[in-house]
């Protein structure tokens, strides 16, 4: 397991199945389960500005765990929008380009004292889901949403792991994941 990981309840693919995702598994189905080999994959991140001190340390978490998992830095694209709210529009637009194998949205609501929080988080939650239903790719929520910035510090790097890193590992194991799915649709026709 990875050290930006290790903490933040990330469960990586078991290394088996993902190597074999046509061995059967207990039971005699078939497994399919994506890796995290990052090598050939196309990358996008979608940082958000606002609560920059958090949004840049995810970031950094997440181009640091696609470089250690073998994504080369010139098939990653970072897109800076201001802040969570416009990560989806960002991330969709991304995605229906067609050049990207899976999209991560990062950014940080921390909850205030209007109910701005609750507009934002959720819109953001939303819109990256339908953008991801829409599109067919993978689109990793990593948006933080706590109640306070320590726990933002803590969920960027901090005691709670680097949720950047996560859904970075997630997106590459993702992509993986659909790249068998589309073999496996082929092979069952």
């Amino acid at each position: 397991m990875s050290a930006a990981s290790k903490d933040a309840g990330y469960a990586p693919p078991r290394a088996a199945a993902a190597a074999r995702p046509d061995a059967p598994a207990d039971g005699g189905h078939r497994l399919l389960e994506g890796s995290l080999d990052g090598q050939g994959l196309a990358i996008a991140i979608v940082a958000a500005r606002f609560n920059e001190h958090v949004c840049d340390r995810l970031l950094e978490g997440a181009l640091d765990a696609l470089a250690r998992h073998g994504t080369s830095p010139d098939r990653v694209t970072v897109v800076r929008v201001p802040g969570a709210f416009e990560v989806p529009f960002a991330a969709r637009r991304l995605a229906l380009s067609g050049g990207y194998d899976a999209i991560v949205g990062l950014g940080a609501v921390i909850r205030g004292e209007t109910p701005h929080f609750d507009y934002v988080a959720g819109e953001a939650a939303r819109g990256i889901a339908v953008a991801a239903e829409e599109t067919g790719v993978p689109i990793l929520f990593g948006v933080l949403t706590t109640e306070t910035v320590e726990q933002a510090l803590e969920r960027s790097g901090g005691k709670h792991g680097n949720r950047g890193a996560d859904s970075a590992l997630a997106a590459i194991e993702m992509a993986r994941l659909a790249r068998l799915l589309d073999a496996e649709g082929e092979r069952t026709r």
